[in-house]
């Protein structure tokens, strides 16, 4: 919007100079003329159709001509070519053009210079009142000739967005590809300081060198009658100077996609012009200021893409000016206010994929020139059936996926006149899709309602809506579906009905006028294939996987006139039905993965597939129809039961070139024939009983060979000629010794796995590269002595070897990639400080003996974004040096003997996800500063000398999406805040439905990361995937349900909080009972009094409760019944009293989760009896009533009377003659007495008994 508002402008603009100076077709200037004409032949106009330069001809009066203008004496004032989609290569210093000396206003915009330079000779033209040369692609060097165009007005040299406009097909982003315009020399500051007549400025994508904020103090202190000032794409850094605010008259602001890692100047609520500001995508951090929302002129705000910006909507004005509302992606958050109605003039909103909460505004219907209306990926959870949608007649994009609305689809939402998308997917909706009358939303093309409780039959009404394209009824529980009615939709071309409970058993041949191009009906309840689809004549791809199809496929369904794409995977088919005679088939792609085919009979040899999957079938042979098929390209019969011999026949298919055997029990490759060929390029056999390879397979040129997991011992010989061989996996074998140097020397490898073997070393002499391998992946070897420098890989793993060095101080001038890892071996020593200009994205050096400081341009690098030194011996202090800009996602020192205060820098790496910095010595106050990074999701600070409370009265901040915070084994004290926690939005309500490891996609050479999370199958927590990505996942350790586990796969729904073992007091905030999506919680060891929280009975996620040793009294809340998956609990060393709750969780604990609380009974700790027995006392002073300081006289008493009872009496039989014959005799007489027939075998000797005694 504010691009289109500013071409506008810039067209009136042009509009009015032309106006102002009266046109005279008569008295054109011949030299002029000739000019233009001379100018007009440099151009290329083969590939345009342009509309102005066709009227240039010598035969008419130049100014005549389409664009350009005269004035009175006429001289050539003005000139417009803006759109005519010329080309110009050579345009230079030479050029007719600078000979037009008199120009007041040049237009070149929308044409192509081909990356040519903008020729210095421009300062010719001194009277230029306006230049505009956006988007006509010339790059390099802006002249300083510009600058010395004093008397401009408006300067526009933006260049053409490719990131915005990827839409664009490949050949157009080619043509436009010509290079970037630059601002290094001259920069802003020379530019511009001169031209202070300048209104309008606009530099989009220009790239603008300078340091921090100088670029805005060059406009500020230059550019007093700056309206309008767009910097998009510019590489601005930060912050955003508050001189800006100077500028009183600027009502256009772009500085989008920049990266200014700063706070928005509260300054800018104070530009009372304002009509449009757009910071989209330029890393904006803290909070935004509300009052600009409220400034009375501003119609246009986008602020989207900034996921660390965060505040909550004002309460809107009456009547206000705003048009368009953009702050989708951001940590906007809270109630959405019901004032929202108030903005009257709205058409767009987008507030998509923030953390709004509450009800969903019912005032929404009061917007009636809504056009496009975005609110998904919110938290609503709210109904939408009581809002009047049939107010919102303008309405044409509607999309609140993912939001937690429920209750039922409204009728009114789908009769919108000029409706054409709707998206409700990915929410609670229930009941049954509403009827579609004959006026429903007759432009409607996308229907999207996936994943919701939708049950029932699909009306047939649905059929009313005649111009839908797209409909997807996935993921629901709906029944059957009208494949026939009066009228159908003749443009429907995609219907997804997968993932629902629709039987088809209706057979009926003549069921179907609907005519379709993309059907799913994967993962219903099907038995059978459904007989309308005999009469499909469009159909071009067909799903029908994960069903309950049974016995045979039928042939028909293999001969469909269009059918392109069949995949009818995941059920339990059998065999093929025998075809038809004559039969032919358009099927290029057939997927038949886990099913239970036995073969394919050869009859099938018509079949001319490109993609056939085969794979998890019952297959003990390769299928013999194979043979024939000319046009197989890519072929899947991995895990299946083919045992023996690779045929040699198949390796040879004239168009295969991708195969993959995996999952087998194959041995070897039967000999191939002479003078044999393969077009494959991709072999996988990992996962087989393969030994080796036969050097007679070196005619193979592949670029992807997979050996994984086999019993190779040796490195197959016949890949030493694999000149093409990019991706070679070994890993997981039995090869011993050494990495032979011939496997550096493969020319094309850029991918090498030799992790999960035996290797000891790398065979000498070691190559001197020109090109290397971009991953390498040595892990869980036996690697040992120095560590090899000759890779510079972009991923290079030697975790899990024996390398027993320090690292090599000059490490940093071998290693420059992406991703380092040097973990679980025993490197000792410093870490070298050249480890600094790796530069790269993960540097791991975790689980070794590595000792001394943290190097101070280590934590100085804007390139890392993982740091993870944890157990090692690293002392020192945590260097407080972290720039803005720091890129860190992960930062891990846990388990050293670091030292001092927690560095307050690290604010500035504002995206940082998870930070562990347990098990040192560090001694500082609680961090609130880190308040302020709203990505923080892990948060371990436990066994350090933290102190003091952790409330943070002076910060508005929160961490939204924090899912794990240990602070145990500290000292801090005092209450525990309630309210803070209720912002963490991650542990009060978190409804991912897909959960999967925490950790990020990183791919170098690209300006950016994602939040994608990948599940990873190696037991390491890193993989690759691709020669360029990077998939981290984070780990941690933690004490969960009292035992010490390390967390490598860290979900992104695992939460935990650990106070324990602090000296926090007062009660447990009842807010806590509202974290409905905690899994574990740990309080024990502090001095927390009053009674347990009944609103603990809400946290029925919970699996882990740890409340011992506190000063908790009252009763366990009978409410703990509810915690069904509650599987650790111990309320033990407190006062509580009452009975223990009765249900089979509370049955399962063991006793020792209730010790130590004298007035408590029942079951599992006593018999189902009530003790009455006064509740123990502790001393008030005490945090720890199992500490020691406390004596149980009861014990004590009975304990001192045995022992002394018992010293008495075995001290009198040691030391008292008497007494000893005394008790003899004693014991004799009662021996004899139960057993009288020893009394006449030792009876005799009873006198030598007492007198033999000896001690």
């Amino acid at each position: 919007m504010p691009t289109l508002f500013l071409h506008f402008f810039l067209f009136l603009f042009t509009t009015t100079v032309t106006n102002l100076i009266p046109a005279v077709h008569s008295n054109c200037i011949e030299s002029q003329q000739q000019s233009l004409l001379h100018f007009k032949k440099s151009l290329d106009v083969t590939h345009s159709n342009p509309t102005k330069l066709i009227t240039w001809n010598s035969s008419t009066d130049c100014c005549s001509w389409l664009g350009v203008t005269c004035s009175t004496n006429g001289r050539v004032v003005g000139l417009d070519l803006s759109g005519e989609h010329f080309s110009n290569r050579n345009i230079d210093n030479s050029s007719s053009l600078f000979q037009l000396q008199h120009l007041q206003s040049l237009n070149l915009a929308y044409n192509n210079f081909l990356g040519s330079s903008i020729p210095s000779a421009i300062e010719k033209l001194a009277n230029l009142r306006y230049l505009n040369l956006s988007e006509a692609f010339f790059s390099g060097q802006i002249p300083i000739e510009v600058a010395r165009l004093k008397r401009l007005v408006v300067l526009d040299l933006s260049m053409y967005n490719l990131v915005e406009n990827l839409h664009l097909s490949i050949v157009q982003l080619a043509m436009y590809s010509g290079g970037e315009l630059k601002l290094e020399n001259p920069n802003l500051g020379t530019l511009i300081q001169n031209l202070t007549e300048l209104t309008e400025l606009n530099l989009d994508s220009v790239k603008i060198s300078g340091q921090g904020s100088d670029w805005c103090e060059a406009i500020s202190s230059s550019q007093p009658n700056l309206r309008v000032l767009s910097l998009s794409g510019c590489a601005l850094s930060g912050p955003i100077c508050e001189s800006l605010a100077k500028l009183q008259s600027l009502y256009e602001i772009d500085l989008g996609n920049n990266s200014f890692y700063a706070p928005v100047p509260r300054s800018f609520a104070n530009f009372s012009n304002l009509t449009s500001l757009s910071l989209h995508d330029s890393d904006l951090l803290g909070t935004f200021p509300k009052d600009i929302f409220q400034i009375p002129s501003l119609q246009t705000i986008g602020l989207s893409g900034n996921f660390a910006l965060h505040v909550s909507f004002p309460e809107f004005p009456n009547n206000g000016s705003l048009r368009s509302l953009i702050v989708g992606s951001t940590s906007f958050s809270g109630d959405l206010p019901n004032s929202i109605g108030n903005l009257k003039m709205l058409s767009s909103i987008d507030i998509s994929n923030c953390s709004f909460t509450g009800s969903f505004p019912k005032s929404i219907e009061n917007i009636t020139q809504l056009a496009d209306l975005d609110m998904s990926g919110n938290r609503f959870n709210s109904p939408i059936s009581s809002i009047h949608w049939e107010t919102l007649v303008n309405l044409e994009i509607l999309d609140l996926r993912n939001s937690q609305l429920y209750g039922t689809i409204p009728s009114s939402v789908v009769s919108l006149p000029k409706l054409k998308t709707l998206i409700l997917s990915n929410n609670r909706f229930s009941g049954q899709l509403p009827e579609f009358s004959n006026t429903s939303s007759p432009l409607l093309e996308t229907l999207d309602l996936e994943n919701n409780n939708l049950e029932g039959h699909i009306p047939t009404s649905i059929l009313n809506l005649q111009g839908l394209q797209d409909l997807n009824l996935s993921s629901n529980n709906l029944s059957g579906f009208p494949f026939n009615g009066p009228q159908v939709p003749k443009d429907l071309w995609s219907l997804d009905l997968s993932h629902n409970s629709f039987l088809f058993d209706y057979n009926g041949t003549n069921s179907s006028s609907l005519q379709i191009r993309h059907l799913v009906l994967a993962s219903n309840k099907l038995r059978a294939f459904p007989d309308f689809l005999r009469n499909q004549s469009t159909l071009y791809d067909l799903d029908l996987s994960n069903n309950q199809i049974q016995g045979e496929i039928p042939n028909w369904i293999l001969s469909l006139k269009s059918l392109d794409s069949l995949d009818l995977s995941g059920n339990s088919l059998v065999t093929l039905e025998a075809p038809l005679p004559n039969s032919t088939s358009a099927l290029s792609s057939l997927d038949l993965h886990s099913n239970k085919l036995q073969g394919i009979h050869s009859s099938y040899s018509f079949l001319q597939l490109d993609h056939l999957g085969l794979a998890s079938n019952k297959l003990t042979t390769f299928p013999n129809f194979l043979r024939n098929q000319s046009t197989l390209y890519d072929l899947d019969l991995s895990n299946n039961q083919i045992q023996g011999e690779i045929p040699n026949w198949i390796l040879s298919l004239k168009s295969l070139d991708s195969l993959d055997l995996s999952g087998n029990s194959l041995v070897t490759l039967e000999a191939p024939l002479p003078n044999s060929t393969s077009a494959l390029s991709s072999l996988d056999l990992h996962s087989n009983k393969l030994q080796g390879i036969h050097s007679s397979y070196s005619f193979l040129q592949l670029d992807h060979l997979r050996l994984a997991s086999n019993k190779l011992t040796t490195f197959p010989d016949f890949l030493r000629n694999h000149s093409h061989l990019t991706d070679l996996d070994l890993s997981d074998n039995q090869i011993q010794g050494q990495i032979p140097n011939w496997i550096w020397i493969l020319d094309s490898l850029q991918k090498l796995n030799l992790s999960c073997n035996s290797l000891e070393s790398l065979e000498a002499p070691l190559p001197h590269f020109t090109v290397v391998p971009l991953s390498v992946d040595l892990h869980s070897n036996q690697l040992q002595g120095h560590f090899p420098l000759f890779l510079s890989s972009s991923y290079l793993d030697y975790s899990r070897n024996n390398f027993s060095s320090s690292i090599p101080t000059d490490i940093g001038d071998f290693i420059s990639g992406s991703y380092l890892s040097l973990s679980s071996n025993n490197f000792h020593g410093a870490i070298p400080k050249s480890i600094c200009n790796a530069r790269g994205a993960v540097l791991d050096l975790s689980n070794n003996s590595l000792s001394g400081n943290i190097p101070q341009c280590l934590t100085q690098s804007l390139s890392h974004l993982v740091i993870d030194l944890r157990r090692n011996k690293i002392s020192g202090t945590i260097p407080d040096n972290f720039l803005k800009g720091c890129e860190l996602r992960n930062l891990d020192l846990s388990n050293n003997q670091i030292q001092g205060r927690f560095p307050k820098s690290l604010v500035n790496c504002s995206r940082l996800e998870v930070l562990n910095i347990g098990n040192n010595n560090i001694t500082d106050t609680f961090p609130c500063f880190l308040m302020s990074l709203s990505t923080l999701r892990i948060l371990v600070l436990r066994s350090n000398k933290f102190y003091g409370c952790i409330g943070c009265p002076k910060t508005n901040d929160t961490w939204p999406v924090l899912q794990i915070i240990d602070l145990a084994h500290n000292n801090f004290r005092g209450d525990m805040p309630g309210r803070l926690s209720l912002t963490w939005q991650a542990m009060v309500s978190n409804e991912d439905e897909s959960p999967t490891n925490l950790g990020f996609f990183y791919q170098p050479g690209r300006n950016y990361t994602c939040n994608v999370y990948k599940r990873v199958c190696h037991t390491h927590s890193y993989d690759v995937s691709s020669y360029y990505a990077v998939y981290y996942r984070d780990a941690i350790t933690t004490i969960i349900k009292g035992l010490e586990l390390d967390v490598v796969k860290i979900l992104t729904i695992f939460t935990l909080i650990d106070y324990s073992s602090n000296k926090f007091s007062g009660s447990i905030p009842e807010e806590i009972g509202e974290l409905k999506s905690l899994y574990a919680l740990n309080l024990s060891g502090n001095a927390f009094t009053g009674k347990i929280p009944s609103s603990f009975g809400k946290m029925r996620q919970l699996e882990s409760l740890d409340l011992s040793k506190n000063h908790l009294s009252g009763q366990i809340p009978p409410e703990f019944a509810n915690l069904n998956f509650l599987s650790h609990l111990n309320v033990s060393y407190n006062q509580l009293t009452g009975r223990i709750p009765t249900n089979t969780q509370f049955s399962t604990f063991p006793s020792t989760s209730f010790e130590g609380n004298k007035g408590l009974w029942g079951p599992p700790l006593t018999s189902d009896t009530a003790i009455v027995l006064p509740p123990p006392k502790f001393n008030g002073n005490s945090s720890n009533p199992n500490s020691g300081d406390e004596i149980d006289w009861n014990v004590i008493s009975a304990e001192i009377g045995f022992t002394c009872g018992f010293g008495i009496a075995v001290g009198s039989l040691l030391f008292c003659k008497r007494w000893r014959k005394w008790y003899y005799r004693a014991m004799f007489n009662i021996l004899f007495k139960i057993f009288p027939q020893l009394e006449h075998r030792f009876g005799n000797h009873r006198r030598h008994v007492y007198i033999n005694q000896r001690y």
